[in-house]
């Protein structure tokens, strides 16, 4: 196997979702040698999946490129996108992806007949890969005979079967239990040897430790402990725009605030109009998401910031339930 370096720069993805954009990857750039275990940690909707898909040719970015080995993967045609995806890269699935007729040996055969190799060498080949990952005695079983760790493993062989210099892994542990576990982490640790990158998305703070590098897609918003005193705003100043970081929520004490969510047209939507004696912006602080939309003044208008205790308390609210029911967007 070669040497090989993976070179993400300023990559953007954004989505366009009933009329509206998201941007659950903004200008990421990652560095990763030969030989290296990179974990993509944070919550679900952060853009992990879609950095995986992006790195493994299977989703085009909106922005920025995608090198692997000297390729540049983002300017791939389709028919040089499929080639990638055939012998560049093996993707492990989050749900296995196994199909249940089908023996393990015969799993793990499916992308090598479909590179063209015949019959006698996909399944010499196959048997070979499930050795790897330690399943010779599993060769036979269908994924409903194996455990979840087992059927793990199966994946794992079929994303080797061409050996690829690049592995992508989709939340590899999130069906398993303790018992199987540590048999995959020393596996997934075990995938870098010959100079593989393996990109691992997880929740799983246990791999950690494998890691020789770790990307924290959580949005990161330091808050300071107390907030900053009340905002005057001009009739059509903006207080936020969407995608921004979450710093405050905000109480409007005199005036009114539209929030606007961004159509895929460049236009805006207003989606919800606050006056005095209301409140914005709740959600992003709280769950620590960016912006899901912009605040704009009508009119001369002032707001409070507040954090999440100061908030409860100046609206005498007993719990942050009451305010999240009311499902606001900002």
């Amino acid at each position: 196997m070669t040497s090989n370096e993976l070179i993400v720069d300023d990559l953007t993805v954004e989505y366009s979702t009933g009329g509206y954009t998201s941007r659950p990857i903004d200008g990421l750039d990652l560095h990763a040698t030969a030989g290296s275990l990179v974990l993509l940690l944070g919550p679900s909707g952060c853009g992990k999946t879609s950095l995986l898909s992006c790195l493994a040719g299977i989703l085009r970015p909106t922005s920025g490129t995608v090198r692997f080995a000297g390729i540049d993967v983002t300017a791939l045609d389709n028919a040089g996108l499929t080639s990638f995806r055939r012998h560049q890269v093996g993707i492990v699935f989050q749900a296995f992806n196994l199909v249940a007729s089908l023996t393990a040996t015969e799993n793990v055969m499916v992308p090598l007949r479909s590179a063209g190799i015949g019959h006698r060498a996909a399944k010499q080949r196959a048997v070979q890969a499930l050795g790897e990952v330690e399943l010779t005695e599993r060769v036979d079983h269908r994924p409903g005979q194996l455990s979840g760790g087992q059927q793990q493993r199966v994946a794992i062989a079929r994303a080797l079967a061409l050996d690829p210099p690049l592995v992508v892994a989709d939340e590899p542990t999130a069906h398993l239990d303790q018992a199987n576990l540590e048999g995959i982490l020393r596996l997934l640790r075990r995938l870098t040897r010959d100079g593989r990158i393996v990109v691992v998305a997880t929740h799983d703070d246990r791999l950690l430790a494998l890691a020789d590098q770790i990307v924290d897609l959580a949005p990161r918003y330091p808050t300071p402990a107390e907030p900053p005193a009340a905002v005057e705003l001009i009739d059509g100043q903006v207080l936020f725009h969407a995608g921004d970081p979450s710093d405050w929520i905000y109480l409007v004490t005199h005036g009114t605030v539209e929030i606007l969510v961004p159509r895929t047209d460049n236009g805006m939507d207003n989606v919800r109009t606050v006056t005095t004696g209301g409140w914005f912006g709740e959600m992003g602080p709280i769950f620590r998401l960016p912006r899901s939309a912009t605040a704009r003044a009508v009119g001369p208008t002032i707001v409070e910031p507040h954090n999440a205790t100061s908030f409860r308390d100046r609206l005498g609210i007993a719990s942050l339930a009451t305010v999240i029911a009311e499902t606001h967007v900002g």
